[in-house]
């Protein structure tokens, strides 16, 4: 029952929809009908407001977070990796939206930080040297999901982490890379915005 536990209560956590919930409390309208239609930190970025795509990013990441640490505390750490998948989950297909969420970026970073947080760092550290060097979210966070597994893998014989840790980053990889399909067309076109630039 743990695993089940897990996957429900983390599920649950990430399916709080907050950059629709705090750009409906800005008053800047339904986040899903600007940009790319997505609940993401990105796509609050495109509204202009840069302190709300913060608290948004800061905040689906921490969702993730607390996932896993809750259910650790509670069950254990077989369970804490099922909470960090159900989140992922959450915040990409969150019931109270219609099943109709984010591309688990943010969250993700979220959950591998509470699951190795080597592991979820040097992912992020990543995402932060390619978003630097091409300005384009998608292509950094793609760049960066596919390298986590591996990441994991590497650590793992150092003591970090476990095979649990990169199967969890490998999961949360796919996720990813198949809620970004439309931004994998994108990029093959050269069509694919940068970041902060409006679609």
């Amino acid at each position: 029952m743990m695993p089940f536990f897990g996957i429900v209560l983390g599920y649950l956590l990430g399916s709080i929809p907050f950059g629709y919930l705090l750009t409906q409390a800005a008053g800047l309208g339904d986040i899903r009908e600007i940009g790319s239609g997505n609940i993401g930190a990105t796509n609050v970025l495109r509204t202009g407001n840069r302190k709300l795509a913060a608290a948004t990013l800061l905040l689906d990441a921490l969702k993730g977070a607390v996932a896993v640490l809750i259910v650790r505390s509670i069950a254990g750490d077989p369970a804490a990796l099922w909470s960090g998948l159900g989140a992922v989950l959450g915040h990409l297909f969150p019931v109270w939206l219609g099943f109709r969420g984010g591309k688990g970026v943010a969250t993700g970073y979220g959950v591998l930080i509470a699951a190795a947080w080597p592991v979820g760092l040097l992912a992020g550290a990543v995402w932060l040297i390619a978003a630097k060097v091409w300005r384009i979210s998608s292509a950094s966070a793609l760049l960066s999901f596919a390298l986590a597994p591996v990441i994991a893998l590497v650590l793992w014989p150092l003591g970090i982490g476990s095979w649990g840790v990169a199967l969890l980053a490998l999961a949360i990889a796919v996720l990813v890379f198949a809620r970004h399909h439309q931004n994998i067309r994108r990029l093959l076109d050269g069509t694919e915005p940068r970041i902060g630039q409006r679609t």
